[in-house]
């Protein structure tokens, strides 16, 4: 679930694209392919289950969050 905290943000997904602003939310099912874009700053909170991975089925040092990190 993406849900904008401040500014514009949008979901692309294959078939539409959902234009969210501060306030709104989105929910992305399970599997669905996507993608996140904003043309200004945005604030953006997710929520999803701690095993997803923040770079799909891709797994790359550089961009991929680590595993068990806490705040």
């Amino acid at each position: 679930m993406f849900l904008v905290w401040k500014g514009r943000f949008r979901v692309e997904f294959r078939d539409r694209i959902c234009d969210l602003g501060p306030g709104e939310f989105v929910v992305v099912p399970r599997g669905v392919e996507h993608r996140t874009a904003a043309d200004e700053e945005a604030e953006i909170l997710i929520f999803e289950p701690a095993e997803v991975l923040n770079t799909g089925n891709v797994v790359d040092d550089t961009f991929t969050a680590p595993q068990g990190a806490t705040i």
